[in-house]
């Protein structure tokens, strides 16, 4: 391995190829920021949790709403771009509401009051590391105990991805959207 934290390329180091077989790509392409955790076969097995699968007890389109909130509190514009292009159709955002992930906050009135009120759980948890009281407590009468660990658990693994994608200097996917002007 090398001292610069960026996108490993082919041939991969014994032991990176068996494990990306479990990471997902499209047509053999392995995601820039997947071979940049590859940097470290630790990491790239145990360093950020996959939260995407079926059996996350928060619907999809919510967990993408946190996703984009916390890509954007941290300037990521890889990782969101990523979950823009590939989620943002499936999970029927409007481009208001894609752009309001950037621009605006939990005020902006393309949300319903559950998607304001997540947005404004992942601003303070970004601003303070914590929730009001308030959000606390309006978050404990709209989701379950599991779900609201999987929003926190959300932010803590899209953080950590932000910090890698931004630190690394991970180039944009091709793909990928671009944060709103």
């Amino acid at each position: 391995m090398t001292n610069v934290l960026k996108p490993i390329e082919e041939p991969y180091p014994q032991g990176v190829a068996e494990i990306f077989e479990s990471y997902p790509q499209v047509d053999g392409y392995i995601l820039k920021l997947f071979r940049t955790f590859a940097n470290s076969l630790r990491f790239l097995k145990e360093g950020v949790p996959n939260l995407l699968d079926k059996e996350s007890p928060l619907p999809i389109r919510q967990r993408e709403i946190v996703i984009l909130g916390v890509t954007a509190n941290n300037d990521c514009e890889y990782e969101w771009g990523v979950h823009v292009a590939a989620f943002g159709a499936q999970v029927k955002l409007t481009e208001d509401q894609v752009r309001a992930t950037r621009l605006e906050d939990h005020r902006a009135g393309c949300w319903s009051s559950d998607e304001a009120l997540l947005i404004e759980a992942v601003d303070e948890l970004y601003a303070d590391g914590t929730l009001s009281d308030r959000t606390l407590a309006a978050i404990q009468q709209v989701w379950t105990a599991e779900q609201q660990l999987e929003i926190l658990a959300l932010c803590g693994t899209y953080h950590t991805v932000s910090f890698v994608a931004n630190a690394g200097r991970v180039e944009n996917e091709e793909f990928g959207a671009r944060f709103p002007a």
